[in-house]
């Protein structure tokens, strides 16, 4: 018999042990800052009174983001995903959320389906070796004083605040954030969290019919991240960020399908994915 219980801090071994199996490349950090941001939407998969499941969300007032699916091999085609995910809805829907994103693998679109999720578009996760380029663009490194104006900025791309997951990532010293603003108005900003051997791009968001602004954001952070191997996820759909992504050395690494619960979010603006754990 399956039950699944909250996620605590002596469980982080045991997630990083499910997500290494999968080279998802997740720490313990990782974890402490998932539960940290949403302490009762992180949970664990338990049968025979043995750790078998992961799941984490987070919620953004209407919205939310399921992530870190991931059943252990030897309990796999047991229900044990779905109980997982149906849980998961379940603590966002009676959280009053509308709408419900994740990141599948193609194929386990089948499965999402059967449990209410429509497909909306592909996402490209690409990779960068280690280079040493530079670039000249306009944009400026992020200050405190601009945080809460990109937020804003953010909430009408993404459709909600992600104020609690951002703040603290642009408050992060160790993490290179840049942004474009013309008369006191944001065009558009990048964020990169930074690990010791890797460096994740994303959020980058500005509003389509921008591209130069994407452009010199894209190759003003890259300039930052010379020695260190880099990821950015990116919907297929914006072939001028992908077609600079190349150009700057990236290389398509898999595909994934974003998929809804409920009412797509975050249209109409041009993007790089936070993270494929949290939208």
């Amino acid at each position: 018999m399956v039950y699944i219980r909250k996620m605590s801090n002596d469980d982080f071994e045991y997630a990083v042990y499910l997500t290494d199996a999968m080279d998802w490349n997740l720490s313990e950090d990782d974890f402490k800052f998932m539960l940290s941001l949403e302490p009762k939407g992180c949970f664990i998969a338990i049968e025979d009174s043995k750790k078998v499941g992961i799941t984490t969300t987070i919620s953004y007032n209407k919205v939310g983001w399921i992530g870190n699916v991931i059943v252990k091999k030897d309990y796999q085609k047991r229900n044990i995903g779905s109980t997982l995910v149906k849980h998961s809805i379940k603590y966002l829907i009676d959280k009053g959320l509308e709408s419900i994103g994740l990141y599948s693998y193609p194929d386990q679109v089948a499965f999402y389906k059967r449990l209410g999720f429509k497909t909306d578009s592909i996402l490209v996760v690409l990779r960068r070796k280690a280079l040493n380029e530079n670039f000249r663009t306009s944009v400026k490194k992020v200050k405190k004083k601009d945080i809460q104006k990109i937020i804003d900025y953010d909430t009408l791309c993404f459709g909600t605040s992600r104020k609690k997951s951002l703040e603290p990532l642009f408050l992060n010293p160790e993490n290179p954030s840049f942004v474009k603003i013309k008369a006191k108005k944001v065009l558009g900003f990048v964020l990169t969290k930074k690990y010791e051997k890797m460096a994740e791009i994303g959020p980058m968001v500005c509003q389509k019919g921008l591209e130069n602004v994407a452009i010199d954001l894209l190759e003003r952070v890259v300039n930052t991240l010379e020695s260190v191997e880099t990821f950015i996820y990116v919907v297929k759909e914006n072939t001028f960020v992908l077609k600079t992504l190349y150009d700057l050395g990236f290389a398509e690494q898999f595909y994934l399908v974003k998929m809804f619960f409920g009412p797509a979010f975050g249209k109409d603006c041009v993007y790089a994915a936070e993270s494929l754990e949290r939208g």
